[in-house]
């Protein structure tokens, strides 16, 4: 039986406290899961509002190859208003857990039984596919679990689900429950694990590894309270430690990845497996040095499989031959003696507690080596206006080879019109892009000197670069102008 993936990013995932995406970024993030290759897309829940029926009706209506799921409660209402978002199937749910029919639906176990047959019947009446899902199914009465399933079964659901709603399970106790409704269903099952206790990935894996044959996860690992299963995790497990294929575009996992944490305004974390900034990332000695000697020493798997690069990053840690390696990348031959010079710099730095940007780097290495960095693009005058009830507008001027080019820009504050304003110029020359920006005040007080890190691509390469200023506007232009510099150099 072919491993079925269900994703959750836009029920499960946008439950997340604090996201909310719009229509037209729902519609957008699931043609990216199904171009991804997910089996199946949870949409959403059509109980929730307008809105979300309307974000349903456009994903409904998109001829994704995904099967297109909604959430419903066991109620004929919900049910009904799933049939008019013309999904193909629904993940239809209900309590088992004695805790969850007390508290929360007031039901004994037989008038929960008979709810969930009611709405089930209903909803295969009237054509849908149903994966009838049991929730806080770990922490209920196994003969009464398996009761339920079976007779939901025998009703004719099309699969079911177990899910572990507040993260409760162990990889062994989840293989062992797993294993055990493997045996007594002998029907299509799905784990839907969350990850209160961290473990809902590994819990994921255990119950594939007993006999579930469909995985629900979250891009991201999104989800209520601490997330659920991350999609990204559970995929490359399957593949590369379990040698289970998945059929997902592993190559697409970081470009959707980076488009949920933009419309979910979710960061990153940068250790975060396999999307997470320091995944390919490496910066000691040591390593730096196996991995260019052979990229199996310190990398499970290469970063290309998941549409990635490798990242060498500079500071107290950095080896020579991390510094020769990336300037040789850049076309800069340092003899031995420079890059021992560029390293005791850099080592300096580092010992501040700084990480060196990318330009910063190149910077050094241009004045170790006599040669100064050419600067093809220059601001010869930024201007800005902000104050009440008046929108932050700025315009800039800046000389690119002998071409002088001028435009404006406004934003939500005054930061952000200056970025827009030179964002615009460069737009008429180059395909470069910012990527994030971080600031941070270096001393206290009104008069704060701050340090502006942005990242910035051409399409092709990432690179990083720093600016500092008692002026929050200057620091965040210089930042961006070295980077766009070191780009273009």
């Amino acid at each position: 039986m072919k491993l079925k993936i269900l994703d959750s990013t836009l029920r499960d995932g946008e439950q997340t406290p604090g996201v909310a995406f719009t229509p037209e970024q729902k519609l957008e993030i699931a043609k990216a899961l199904d171009e991804l290759g997910v089996d199946i897309i949870e949409a959403g829940s059509p109980a929730t509002s307008e809105g979300e029926r309307k974000a349903i009706r456009m994903i409904s209506g998109e001829g994704l190859n995904a099967e297109i799921c909604a959430f419903c409660r066991c109620l004929r209402q919900d049910v009904d208003l799933a049939l008019q978002c013309e999904v193909n199937s629904i993940h239809l749910v209900i309590p088992t857990s004695d805790v969850h029919l007390r508290a929360r639906l007031q039901k004994t176990r037989e008038q929960a039984k008979e709810m969930a047959l009611e709405a089930l019947d209903y909803a295969l009446k009237h054509g849908l596919v149903v994966e009838f899902s049991a929730e806080d199914a770990t922490r209920s009465d196994r003969r009464f679990l398996f009761e339920l399933l079976k007779e939901g079964l025998k009703a004719g659901a099309h699969r079911v689900c177990i899910c572990d709603t507040v993260g409760v399970l162990t990889p062994q106790k989840c293989y062992d429950l797993f294993s055990a409704a493997t045996k007594e269903l002998r029907a299509p099952i799905a784990a839907h694990c969350h990850n209160d206790f961290g473990m809902a990935t590994a819990n994921t894996l255990a119950a594939i590894r007993a006999g579930a044959s469909e995985a629900h996860v979250t891009i991201n690992g999104l989800g209520e309270r601490a997330g659920n299963a991350s999609l990204e995790e559970v995929v490359l497990a399957l593949e590369e430690l379990e040698g289970v294929r998945t059929g997902i575009n592993l190559d697409k996992i970081y470009q959707v990845s980076k488009l949920v944490e933009k419309y979910s305004k979710v960061p990153v974390q940068p250790h975060k497996p396999i999307v997470g900034d320091n995944a390919f990332a490496h910066e000691s000695g040591i390593h730096v040095h196996g991995i260019l000697a052979d990229p199996s020493t310190y990398e499970p798997f290469r970063p290309e499989t998941v549409g990635r690069e490798r990242k060498l990053i500079f500071g107290k840690h950095t080896g020579s031959h991390a510094v020769e390696e990336q300037l040789l990348r850049w076309g800069m031959k340092p003899s031995k003696d420079q890059v021992k010079r560029i390293l005791s710099e850099l080592k300096k730095l580092g010992d501040l507690g700084k990480v060196v940007t990318d330009s910063e780097l190149r910077a050094i290495a241009a004045e170790v080596m006599g040669h100064p960095l050419p600067e093809a693009v220059k601001l010869e005058e930024l201007t800005v206006v902000t104050g009440n009830k008046i929108t932050p507008t700025a315009s800039a001027r800046l000389k690119f080879k002998e071409r002088e080019l001028v435009s404006s820009g406004v934003g939500v504050g005054p930061v952000d019109a200056a970025m827009n304003a030179i964002g615009r110029v460069l737009e008429e020359v180059t395909n470069i892009q910012l990527l994030e920006y971080h600031v941070d005040a270096i001393s206290g007080g009104t008069d704060a000197v701050v340090d502006v890190i942005v990242k910035l691509t051409d399409g092709k390469r990432i690179v990083t670069a720093r600016g500092v200023s008692g002026d929050i506007i200057m620091a965040s232009v210089r930042a961006l102008l070295d980077g766009v510099n070191t780009l273009l150099s």
